[in-house]
C-alpha cells in the first residue's frame, strides 16, 4: 500500500503590495505525494510554480505569507511550528530546495566545503571537521563528483558541475522530499542529461524518498515523472500520470499547453503545434468562474459563473465543468 509522503491541503499564498492588496499566486491548492514517485509540476510563466515550491518549504519572507491550508510532512503540519522550527527541523532534513537560479545560489568567495560544514553545524554539530569532510566526499564520490570540487570555488566550476554540486548540497542531510526548481534551465543538453541523471539516481540510492520536479521544458516531463499536475492562474487545473497528461490530456489548458511541445515519440509527422491566445488574468483581480475561460474556444455562460470545483475522472483530477467524453470529441471534431 503506497504511504503519502506530502500532502498539502487548501494551501493559500499570497503577496502583499504596497497599496496592501493581496495577490494570491497559489490559491487553494491540494495534492498528495506518495513515497518514491517523482511529480512533475507545469505551466507558463507566473501561473504560481515557483511561488508554491517556496511555500512548500516554509520560506514565508515579505512579501511572501502564508495564507491558509495546511502542509504535511511526516504526519505534521510543518505551517503550526514556528520559524526556528521550520529551519532546524524542516529545512534540509524533510523538505530539500533547489532553488531556480542554482548556478548563481552558491556564495563565490566560499569553497564549496564550507556550505556542507555550515549545514553540518547546525543539524549535525557532533561531526568533527574531518568526519564532515569525509562524508561529503563520499557523497560527492557517489553522485560522480569528484571530492577535490570541495576544495574549489563556485567560479572554479562548470555550469553543469555547479548545478551539480548545489543538488549534492541540497541532499546532504538525505531529504524526504526534494523540490527542483527549473532544475536543467540555461543548460546544454549534456549537462540537462547529466543532471536529470543525477536526479534520478538520488532516488534510486536513497538519498531523498521524492521528488518534485518543476519546469519549463515540458518534454522533460514525460521521462522524468510518475505524475504531472498542471497549474493556471493559483490553481491546480489538472493532475494525472505522466502518460496520460501527454497523450490523453482533458483540461483545455492542458490540452493546448500539451500541443505546443514536440514529443519524440510522435515524431512532427502530421503535428501542429497549438498556440494559447490571449494572457493569463491578473491576479490581483481574478474572474468569478474558470480562470482560463477568457482564453477557452470551448468556454460557456456556465464557466463564469461561481466557483469551478476539482473533479476526480479515476485516477486522475481536473477543473472543468464538461465532461471529459464531451471535450474529447470536440478535440477530435477540431482536429487538436
Amino acid at each position: 500500500m503506497s504511504t503519502h509522503i506530502l500532502e498539502v491541503n487548501e494551501l493559500k499564498t499570497y503577496y502583499r503590495t504596497r497599496l496592501k492588496e493581496h495577490v494570491y499566486a497559489v490559491d487553494g491548492v491540494t495534492f498528495a505525494l506518495e513515497e518514491g514517485k517523482t511529480l512533475g509540476i507545469a505551466g507558463e510563466s507566473g501561473c504560481g510554480k515557483s511561488t508554491l515550491a517556496l511555500s512548500l518549504m516554509g520560506f514565508y519572507f515579505p512579501p511572501l505569507h502564508f495564507g491558509g491550508g495546511s502542509i504535511i510532512v511526516g504526519g505534521r503540519d510543518i505551517m503550526k511550528l514556528g520559524k526556528e522550527q521550520l529551519r532546524s527541523q524542516v529545512s534540509g532534513r524533510e523538505i530539500s530546495y533547489i532553488p531556480q537560479a542554482a548556478m548563481n545560489a552558491l556564495n563565490p568567495t566560499l569553497r564549496i566545503i564550507r556550505f556542507i560544514e555550515d549545514i553540518m553545524k547546525e543539524h549535525r554539530p557532533e561531526l568533527t571537521k574531518k568526519q564532515v569532510w569525509d562524508m561529503a566526499a563520499e557523497r560527492f564520490e557517489t553522485l560522480n563528483l569528484s571530492p577535490r570540487v570541495l576544495n574549489a570555488y563556485p567560479n572554479e566550476l562548470s555550469g553543469g558541475m555547479k548545478q551539480r554540486t548545489v543538488i549534492a548540497i541540497s541532499t546532504i542531510l538525505n531529504p524526504k522530499v526534494l523540490i527542483a526548481d527549473e532544475p536543467t534551465s540555461a543548460l546544454d543538453v549534456t549537462s540537462q542529461k547529466a543532471v536529470i541523471k543525477l536526479l534520478k539516481s538520488l532516488l534510486d540510492k536513497g538519498f531523498i524518498r521524492s521528488l518534485v520536479f518543476i519546469t519549463h521544458e515540458l518534454p522533460l516531463l514525460y521521462h522524468v515523472t510518475d505524475d504531472i499536475m498542471v497549474m493556471y492562474a493559483g490553481e491546480i487545473v489538472e493532475r494525472g500520470t505522466a502518460e496520460q497528461m501527454i497523450f490523453d490530456p482533458i483540461h483545455p489548458y492542458t490540452k493546448k499547453l500539451m500541443g505546443s511541445i514536440i514529443v519524440p515519440e510522435e515524431g512532427m509527422k502530421g503535428h501542429k503545434l497549438a498556440a494559447i491566445p490571449g494572457t493569463p488574468p491578473n491576479l490581483k483581480n481574478v474572474p468569478e468562474g474558470c480562470r482560463f475561460a477568457d482564453r477557452c474556444k470551448y468556454a460557456q455562460e456556465a464557466c463564469r459563473q461561481g466557483k469551478i470545483a476539482n473533479k476526480t475522472l479515476g485516477d486522475r483530477t481536473y477543473r472543468c465543468i464538461v465532461e471529459p467524453e464531451t471535450l474529447r470529441e470536440w478535440y477530435a471534431n477540431e482536429g487538436e
